[in-house]
């Protein structure tokens, strides 16, 4: 209850001080395990998503933020759980791994880390490692105008346009061979394919509602 009330807000918000418009949320399966994976330029971003879909997803966050009580009972309600700053450990890979086992929605970052906005970053075999490991499909997301809502730095939200554009979902299989290069293929390719989305952004397709307008 409270993840759906957080989020009915939060879409409010988005609507009337970002403008969201959100293009191809017909991709995002209804059901069953998925990976959303999504460049990274602000920390609304995972608010941004998980607005934009029709379905509840799990979130990774530093640890730090999970020191105050209240808080962090708060972020794990709304599915939000821990990961050390600038990685994510082999108990968040676990967990990671069986949330997807389960049949669960996980949003991830391939960049790793906050980008400028202008520029996407190569992919961490973080993200190549799940996609293969569960052979779940993965989402391609690319954002535009989050840096502008809140930018590095900044305490408070900003009013900005913002559009969320999701791509067709891509299938990995556990491909042969050791060590990380598999799995760095396997980012990589993620991130090509929002490249993609980024290079496509400025077609006049987008639709002024959340995915839940989904096309027949």
């Amino acid at each position: 209850m409270l993840y759906t009330l957080v989020r009915a807000l939060a879409l409010l918000a988005l609507k009337v001080l970002c403008r969201l418009q959100v293009a191809g949320g017909e991709h995002v399966p209804a059901q069953g395990a998925i990976i959303l994976a999504a460049n990274h330029v602000s920390n609304v971003d995972p608010v941004v998503v998980g607005s934009s879909i029709h379905r509840k997803l799990h979130y990774m966050a530093k640890e730090e933020l999970f020191r105050h009580p209240v808080f962090g009972w708060f972020l794990r309600r709304i599915q939000v759980f821990p990961i050390s700053r600038g990685q994510a450990g082999p108990s968040a890979f676990k967990r990671s791994l069986a949330l997807l086992r389960k049949g669960e929605g996980l949003l991830v970052f391939p960049e790793g880390t906050r980008g400028d906005g202008r520029h996407l970053q190569p992919g961490k075999a973080g993200a190549g490692m799940l996609a293969l490991r569960s052979g779940c499909p993965v989402v391609p997301i690319y954002l535009e105008g989050t840096a502008a809502v809140m930018p590095r730095g900044a305490r408070v939200p900003r009013p900005a346009a913002v559009r969320v554009w999701i791509g067709p979902p891509l299938v990995f299989r556990h491909a042969a061979g050791e060590g990380r290069e598999p799995y760095e293929a396997a980012s990589q390719e993620i991130m090509e394919a929002i490249a993609r989305l980024q290079a496509g952004a400025q077609r006049p397709v987008l639709h002024g509602a959340p995915s839940e307008r989904r096309s027949p």
